[in-house]
């Protein structure tokens, strides 16, 4: 019965009314988790739905590839900001894909691989350290977006942008908070979020006495102590203040 509930989508079907004649414990129980099983993936189906409605209008007004575009690590104190830029295709279906800051580790990997392989064009900008400090930060994530956008095998006719506007030749909507209200946001903020966290990991492999790989660069207590014990190093943003305080490492 629980495998043949699996297969089952619609509250009509025969089996399921079946099962819900049944006295049995068992099946009651087999029943209630069918139910909330359905009403979860129909929830994930409505979300999903509402944050395509930007994408279903520029659709139905003949723009064809339309490029959502985040990025992630304007707050830490090391590393780059990294942006990214994913063209979906009309039919692409991912419930549960919102704000990669609201995904689980396990869940931004395995959206991050189906969205690489099913989306008609992605791309990613990566703005360094050094570059953060000569231009500032903002200055900087822009950059990083036009890097995406130029990286694109498809050139967007249309731009969703998560509380930016950038300038480009390309119209463009900039949407507040974009990767909860926008699939294309949605998509580009995980593929950003994954980029950026992976050469986070490299660099802690690089540096262990800092624990890049746990913080991602952002000023926790261990990396505030960090700093403080062996200084900054050429990936740190020499502008930002936690790390004009202290002293350049002597590295080999």
């Amino acid at each position: 019965m629980k495998e043949k509930l699996l297969h089952i989508s619609e509250p009509e079907d025969s089996f399921l009314n079946e099962c819900k004649q049944d006295k049995r414990k068992g099946v009651q129980k087999l029943v209630e988790n069918w139910w909330k099983r359905y009403e979860h993936e129909r929830a994930l189906k409505e979300t999903f739905n509402e944050m395509m409605q930007y994408e279903k209008s520029l659709w139905e007004n003949g723009i064809h590839y339309i490029a959502g575009i985040d990025e992630v690590g304007r707050g830490p104190l090391a590393g780059p900001v990294v942006a990214a830029a994913v063209i979906l295709p009309v039919d692409f279906y991912l419930p549960g894909l919102t704000d990669s800051k609201k995904l689980s580790h396990q869940k931004r990997e395995e959206f991050y691989s189906i969205i690489k392989e099913e989306a008609i064009s992605c791309s990613v900008g990566i703005v360094s350290a050094k570059e953060i400090d000569a231009w500032n930060i903002y200055e900087a994530t822009k950059k990083a977006m036009i890097k995406a956008i130029n990286g694109l095998e498809k050139s967007p006719e249309h731009l969703l942008i998560d509380a930016m506007k950038i300038d480009v030749p390309i119209k463009q909507t900039s949407i507040i908070k974009g990767d909860q209200k926008s699939i294309s946001i949605a998509a580009s903020s995980v593929i950003a979020k994954v980029t950026r966290d992976n050469y986070m990991k490299d660099l802690g492999s690089k540096y262990p006495n800092y624990f890049f790989e746990k913080h991602m660069g952002y000023g926790t207590k261990e990396h505030l102590v960090a700093l403080e014990k062996y200084g900054y190093i050429e990936e740190h943003r020499q502008s930002f203040a936690p790390v004009k305080s202290v002293t350049k490492a002597r590295t080999k």
